[in-house]
């Protein structure tokens, strides 16, 4: 990709219904194409951002065994510290690679809405972060940001409504309670060469409808699949969140929206490749409960959905479980 597409959010979210439909159809555009964009004027205040990103660098820059006292109590739990060797990404498309050269920590929905029994759900999505002691305010930091991207993932499931040509507000009821998780991981600083096939995060797509993710600034590594077959670079666009839709959207559209398979590769050292890396990904998924099923708009007279509905938790659920070392 000569340019990355950049998308002004909130140009959308404050023209009139001809300009909202145009951008509409240049999103629909790009999702049809590779799936990934760049979000900018997007609203969550810098100091939110600045917040959970330093409080995530401090975290990881703790000893092993105080990380170690918020890991996640065993191989599957969804929430807490995940250390290195623990997660090998690729496994979720049946590819047996060595672990992925990261670390992480997860957190989950900040609580349980009323009425949900289903104990599936309050096992796995609904179970409790493990949060760390230190560093003093994670917890508080952590809970701002996403509780800002819940809101933003809310607001770009409108704008993707918009481009496929369905009322405003048509996912809303899909999203009320939203059972999304964030994720700050850490590629660390790498002082041998990778096993063979090894890369910081294997190629894989995303599980739910959409991914929200915050790169260092300068970092090399992210690539997808583009049109043409080839894996090519992504690169962190200043000010901006970059943006791929996951396996449910494209469910949702029978495949006329890409859930583009992406990884991390280890960049050259000269490129920073042995360098420490960090992100923040922002991982939105639908209701446990609620069904995804092809949309009847996404459908050509005659044409079949390629997929059955499925739930949204126990999807995201069997996905997770796949990836992680037993």
């Amino acid at each position: 990709m000569t340019a990355f597409p950049v998308f002004d959010l909130g140009r959308f979210e404050t023209a009139d219904p001809a300009e909202r439909a145009r951008l509409g159809a240049e999103v629909d555009a790009i999702c049809r194409s590779t799936g990934f964009l760049a979000i900018a004027n997007h609203g969550v205040a810098r100091p939110v951002i600045d917040g959970v990103w330093s409080k995530a660098a401090a975290f990881f820059a703790l000893p092993p065994e105080a990380k170690q006292k918020a890991r996640a109590p065993y191989a599957g739990y969804p929430y807490g510290y995940l250390g290195p060797d623990s997660e090998a990404l690729a496994k979720s498309k049946g590819v047996d690679t060595p672990p992925d050269l990261k670390e992480s920590f997860n957190g989950g929905p900040q609580a349980v809405p009323a009425g949900v029994t289903d104990p599936a759900a309050l096992a796995f999505c609904y179970a409790p972060t493990i949060w760390p002691d230190a560093p003093a305010g994670f917890r508080d930091a952590w809970s701002a940001y996403y509780t800002a991207l819940e809101d933003l993932a809310a607001r770009i499931m409108r704008l993707f409504a918009v481009a496929l040509k369905l009322p405003d507000h048509y996912f809303d009821s899909f999203i009320d309670a939203p059972i999304s998780a964030l994720r700050a991981l850490n590629y660390p600083e790498q002082t041998v060469a990778p096993r063979p096939g090894q890369l910081r995060a294997g190629a894989h797509t995303d599980y739910g409808s959409l991914t929200i993710l915050l790169p260092q600034a300068g970092s090399k590594g992210l690539e997808i699949v583009a049109p043409d077959g080839n894996w090519t670079p992504v690169p962190p666009v200043p000010g901006a969140f970059v943006i791929n839709i996951g396996d449910l959207m494209a469910l949702w559209t029978n495949d006329r929206w890409v859930s583009t398979m992406h990884r991390v590769v280890n960049p050259a050292p000269e490129d920073g490749g042995m360098a420490r890396r960090q992100s923040l990904a922002f991982f939105h998924q639908p209701n446990w409960d609620a069904e995804i099923a092809c949309l009847p708009q996404c459908l050509a007279p005659g044409e079949t959905p390629k997929y059955q509905p499925v739930r949204s938790g126990p999807y995201l659920m069997g996905k997770f479980q796949s990836t992680t070392k037993g």
